[in-house]
């Protein structure tokens, strides 16, 4: 089982792998024995980053990139494959959230979120995909959230993206079975990051929030490293158009 597990030598390319759960993902992976490309907006993040993968004697690249951006995403799977020379895994981890009603959201920023959230996914996966696709054999690993799954006030934006990304998710999965390719989703309850930072240690709202988590805690990033190390590996070969949650238990109710 553990032989199954380890991913010595193979190549994963994790998006929003500079801070939160994309790094916690990346610590993992490298740990697990990948090599690791990195895609975020922040250069100095992503530095930091790959400085903890080369630590562990694994090779990281580092690529800014805007995943919402076509041509930079095309230029970042074209860097990977000309460095690594193939790409195994795709972790779509990169994402925003606008906390704000209905009545308040404008179209820009709504746009925003579903650029982000929805078309960075779509592009990554097309252009480091179809590598996977002309190999028939890889991994997709989307970053959804349990605000795909069920509704919470003043998220309905990010609920929509993330309905979408898991909807995406099992419309690809059948659509690249064939090619030997599995894409699986993660859908994270609430989460010790900076993304959420704010609102958990808010005394109200994170009061509020505890009061809905079973396990009466939120996680922490570290949590979600195993997950996605099972996802990416032969361990969950037969496995593919799911969604996976880990939240607690705040979804049990």
């Amino acid at each position: 089982m553990s032989d199954s597990l380890v991913l010595d030598g193979k190549v994963v390319v994790v998006t929003g792998a500079g801070r939160g759960l994309g790094r916690a993902a990346v610590r993992a992976l490298a740990a697990a024995g990948a090599n690791v490309a990195l895609l975020a907006r922040s250069a100095e993040e992503l530095a930091e980053t790959a400085r903890e993968v080369e630590a562990m004697g694994r090779k990281a690249l580092a690529l800014p990139t805007d995943v919402t951006n076509e041509t930079a995403v095309e230029e970042a799977a074209e860097a990977v494959i000309e460095d690594f020379g193939r790409v195994d895994v795709l972790v779509n981890n990169a994402g925003i959230a606008v906390a704000k009603p209905v009545l308040e959201l404008s179209v820009a920023e709504l746009r925003g979120v579903l650029d982000v959230n929805v078309l960075g996914p779509f592009l990554c996966a097309r252009a480091f995909g179809g590598h996977m696709v002309a190999e028939r054999a890889g991994r997709i690993i989307n970053i959804a959230s349990i605000s795909g799954l069920i509704g919470e006030s003043d998220l309905t934006a990010y609920a929509a993206s993330k309905g979408a990304l898991i909807a995406f998710t099992k419309g690809l999965a059948i659509e690249w079975a064939r090619h030997g390719v599995t894409v699986n989703a993660i859908a994270p309850g609430y989460f010790r990051t900076p993304l959420n930072q704010s609102a958990i240690d808010d005394p109200v709202i994170g009061t509020k929030l505890l009061r809905n988590i079973p396990l009466k805690r939120v996680g922490q990033p570290e949590e979600i490293g195993p997950l996605v190390v099972y996802l990416a590996s032969d361990a969950a070969s037969f496995m593919t158009g799911s969604v996976v949650v880990i939240d607690g238990g705040q979804t049990a109710r």
